[in-house]
């Protein structure tokens, strides 16, 4: 039996992941984004080792996601499904940064800086990521034309990288990426195409499975089988850089040196 926490479990592959954890005999600790969602899944909460309340657009309750993880217990698996997709604007969140780097990138950065260390890491990131383009020189949309869709492509790309940098840094930490396909929840829509089930199997697998298989680390996966990322992802000096924009934009370094 593990101890799972699942960012943005209120619905889609979150919850999905959740109850398949929870029907394999799992502690699971839900996170909602509000008190109002929280009540949605007051049934299947109930079942649960916890559920933590936060935005995680905001960097303080951010913040207290984390601490509220830590008081019920060290997690051995973290799985960072949470995600924002096409936004209209760039927004700005309470600390000024754009809200889809926030939510996508900037937030799993935090609670892996701020959470006790489990484990195993996964990360959700996306087939999107290979048309990120590799420059980190306006990350967070100050000078450049909004474009929701280049926004969401590049948050995946820092995500898929920094899972392979942490799995360089971390070698006692199993840390992975994972693309669930474009699968039909609200956020995929209806008529998305994929496997909707093994959109969040896979995820649950590399967060409890003692098959050798899945014991590995810094693999970007896709239904369970290791997939080629974009070329950037394992590029040790894109990861160095990427990781030294987070630092200056939260102000909270996760990784020394090079690793």
């Amino acid at each position: 039996m593990s101890r799972i926490f699942i960012t943005g479990s209120t619905d889609g592959l979150g919850l999905a992941a959740a109850r398949t954890l929870m029907n394999e005999g799992h502690d699971v600790v839900l996170h909602a984004r509000s008190r109002e969602r929280a009540a949605a899944i007051s049934e299947t909460s109930a079942a649960t080792l916890g559920l933590v309340i936060g935005d995680l657009a905001s960097a303080a309750e951010t913040r207290s996601i984390a601490e509220q993880v830590n008081a019920i217990g060290r997690m051995d698996a973290v799985i960072h499904n949470a995600g924002i997709y096409l936004e209209r604007s760039r927004g700005e969140t309470p600390e000024g940064h754009a809200k889809t780097l926030a939510v996508n990138v900037l937030a799993p950065y935090l609670l892996t800086a701020w959470i006790t260390r489990p484990d195993r890491l996964i990360y959700l990131s996306s087939g999107m990521h290979r048309s990120g383009g590799s420059s980190l020189d306006d990350i967070d949309w100050k000078r450049r034309p909004w474009n929701a869709s280049q926004a969401y492509s590049e948050s995946k790309l820092y995500i898929a990288t920094l899972a392979a940098a942490i799995a360089r840094h971390w070698p006692e930490v199993l840390s992975n990426a994972i693309d669930p396909g474009w699968v039909p929840t609200k956020m995929g829509g209806a008529g998305a195409p994929d496997d909707l089930e093994m959109g969040h199997l896979t995820q649950t697998w590399l967060a409890t499975s003692e098959d050798e298989a899945a014991k590995v680390s810094g693999g970007y996966w896709y239904h369970r089988q290791q997939r080629e990322a974009a070329a950037e992802v394992n590029e040790v000096e894109y990861q160095e850089a990427l990781v030294e924009r987070l630092v200056e934009l939260t102000g909270v370094r996760l990784l020394n040196g090079r690793g």
